[in-house]
């Protein structure tokens, strides 16, 4: 199927010539180019338009998931009928294995998945197998290793009505899958058997497929809807991905587990000449542990260490990444946007050294072999050789970008006529109570406010106070309704993924009317109700508050008609001169050409898309609410949870939830409630 751009609006502005240039820049094999579009001025619509004349897949890379979510959605809007994906990281919680040799403090793996996250991840390679008409919309995790395409790709199982199979050996593919069986509790990447009927959930899909067996062949293929068994259609075949990206060949298994074995007694033997005795022993241990697990099921948590073999890598060959994925069935016919890149070039830079630096300290002490050392993100120049042609886009290119292209796109005009934000500066001195009058105000007006503020800690106080709404009107503004108090809510990188974009929709919709934040708050964000940024101590010097930062941070108000930027600063700094200059160039344009076509700033209305992923519902307090968002609930819910409702799988998530609380109970001082804890730790223990 080809791309196919679904718009209620066709290219205007400066949109058509930004289009034209790209895909003429593309098709004279420019392998860099940047499109440098203010914020407002449609630049996700140009890329879409890009990527319908171009024909051919394309990954989008963003710096951070909550712009990533975004995109995700607007080109999910954009090609309803093609395979739009979402590939971020699918942890919750992540807390890397690590070792501190100065308190001798060793940090396991503990790690919490987002199992919706995993399945979009999963349903991303699978599309990028299987059809020619995908989109990716990723962020920078994409570089990380997720194992072989070829080895992933091989591994499936291809089904065929009528065709002679036995039960048993469906059953023993799948498991081979890592799916796992499961008669309780039927979710993504298990199987069910009931007689002659065998129940699959595909990992990375939304239904479930029912396979009726009658001796030894295939009878049937439905495919059905989990929730209520409808039937949904009739198949003649399926093929039927992996349920995880790494999966391990059990006919090479004696051969790979020589060679990690060989390169074990190699480490061992050079730890015992050093006099290392306890990082021989503790290396040994882990490994013919590891060896045991693999071979008996197949897996085993940390299984991505040994990655290098069953990969077939030699010594410090890059990892398989999702770019591999494009790479295998498109070679370098396929097309890279990295979106806000003066952001997310410097990330992808980064993220090998830091790695590496956690490893070798493993490495060093006996926790891991050197070749886990190879289960890594791709270094710059590694990510560099593989990416297909590069459309950087951003409103603040940086100096690489704008080196590496072949020609530089400029889109400064916004379709709906809206003029760059007013800008207005003033002195820190009550700047709070100033600010909760424009954005008391702004409420009363149906409009949003965006603050932000140089720390998490800030933001998080700052809202909380925000929100002591009897305060306010008391103290503060007497003869204010009670209705006219803002809703405030902070938002940071601690909280969840998914979260995120729901404290976006809420802020859209009027829960909330004040948003505050620090990086976040920066780039991209389509927010065409704010109508307020606020910029707390703008005149601190630094990568917040850079003349790039501060552009960025402007642009959220660009998209109302109203839009404004107050700079709570004493002194006007270099970046601040810079930012606002460059502000105010922007805004003769606009203000120049909607004199020229006699246009009229009209406000955007955009409707709330749908969520990301669908939460479930419930009538009553379920287990899993306490499960999916720690930061949602009060540690003292957990302790109200019904034990005896919960399935035993359940239980153990549960338990495993209990343990983090305990722990951050205790990190905050709160001993009481952290026993508390563990004695409802210590209930469940009983009970099992």
């Amino acid at each position: 199927m080809n791309f196919k751009l679904y718009a209620p609006f066709k290219p205007t502005g400066d949109q058509p010539q930004a289009i034209e240039k790209l895909v003429s820049g593309l098709k004279k094999d420019m392998n860099h180019q940047v499109l440098l579009g203010v914020t407002g001025s449609g630049k996700t619509f140009t890329l879409a338009s890009v990527i319908e004349k171009w024909q051919k897949p394309t990954l989008v890379i963003s710096h951070n998931k909550t712009l990533a979510a975004q995109l995700y959605q607007e080109f999910r809007d954009f090609f309803p009928k093609n395979a739009v994906n979402y590939f971020v990281s699918y942890y919750d919680f992540y807390q890397p294995e690590a070792y501190i040799p100065q308190t001798d403090t060793y940090i396991d793996k503990e790690t919490e998945i987002n199992e919706e996250i995993e399945k979009l991840r999963l349903a991303t390679t699978t599309n990028l197998l299987t059809r020619h008409d995908t989109i990716v919309v990723a962020s920078v995790s994409c570089i990380y290793n997720i194992g072989s395409p070829r080895e992933y790709g091989r591994f499936t199982l291809e089904i065929k009505k009528g065709v002679k199979i036995s039960r048993e050996a469906i059953i023993s593919r799948l498991v081979d899958l890592q799916y796992q069986r499961n008669k309780y509790q039927f979710s993504h990447g298990t199987f069910r058997v009931r007689g002659e009927i065998i129940d699959i959930f595909p990992a990375y899909e939304d239904t479930a497929l029912r396979l009726l067996t009658d001796s030894e062949r295939i009878k049937s293929i439905d495919r059905f809807n989990v929730l209520n068994t409808k039937v949904l259609e009739h198949l003649d075949k399926i093929v039927i991905y992996p349920a995880k990206h790494f999966i391990t060949d059990q006919s090479r298994n004696q051969e790979i587990f020589a060679q990690i074995r060989r390169e074990l007694a190699e480490q061992v033997k050079k730890f015992t000449s050093q006099g290392k005795t306890l990082e021989a022993y503790r290396l040994k241990k882990r490994v013919n542990y590891d060896l045991e697990m693999i071979g008996e099921v197949g897996y085993v948590n940390g299984i991505e260490n040994y990655s290098r073999y069953f990969d077939n890598r030699k010594p410090g060959e890059p990892p398989y990444t999702l770019l591999d994925y494009f790479r295998k069935p498109y070679g370098d016919n396929w097309l890279l946007v990295i979106d806000e890149s003066h952001m997310t070039i410097p990330q992808i830079r980064g993220m090998y050294n830091g790695d590496r630096s956690r490893k070798l300290t493993l490495v060093d002490f006996g926790f891991r072999l050197p070749s886990a050392l190879d289960n890594r993100p791709l270094t710059f120049l590694e990510f560099s050789r593989r990416a297909a042609p590069i459309i950087y886009d951003s409103a603040t290119p940086d100096i690489y970008e704008i080196s590496k292209a072949g020609q530089v796109v400029e889109q400064l005009i916004r379709p709906t006529g809206i003029i760059d934000p007013e800008i207005i500066i003033r002195p820190t001195k009550n700047q709070i109570i100033d600010l909760i009058g424009e954005i008391i105000n702004r409420k009363k007006r149906g409009e949003r406010v965006l603050v932000t503020t140089l720390t998490k800690r800030t933001a998080e106080d700052l809202a909380s106070y925000f929100n002591e709404k009897k305060y306010i009107r008391d103290k503060l503004f007497e003869n204010l309704n009670s209705f006219e108090i803002p809703n405030v809510q902070y938002l940071h990188s601690d909280v969840e993924t998914l979260e995120r974009s729901d404290i976006l929709d809420n802020l859209r919709g009027g829960i909330y009317d004040v948003l505050i934040g620090i990086n976040l708050l920066r780039e991209g964000l389509d927010l065409p109700e704010v109508s307020l940024v606020a910029i707390l101590d703008a005149d601190k010097e630094g990568f917040l508050r850079s003349s790039t930062s501060l552009i960025q941070t402007m642009g959220r108000a660009a998209r109302h008609i109203r839009g404004c930027v107050i700079m709570y600063a004493d002194q006007i700094t270099l970046s601040m001169r810079r930012a606002i200059e460059e502000i105010e160039r922007r805004r003769k344009i606009q203000i120049e050409y909607n004199r020229r076509h006699n246009i009229t700033p009209q406000n955007i209305i955009k409707p709330i898309r749908e969520k990301l992923v669908e939460k479930a519902e419930a009538k009553d307090i379920k287990f899993f609410h306490f499960l999916d968002n720690k930061k949602r609930i009060k540690y003292r819910d957990l302790l109200r949870v019904d034990i005896d409702q919960l399935l035993p799988s359940d239980k153990t998530k549960f338990i495993k939830r209990l343990e983090i609380e305990m722990k951050e109970a205790a990190s905050i001082l709160n001993f009481e409630l952290a026993a508390e804890i563990r004695d409802k730790v210590r209930e469940i223990c009983k009970k099992e």
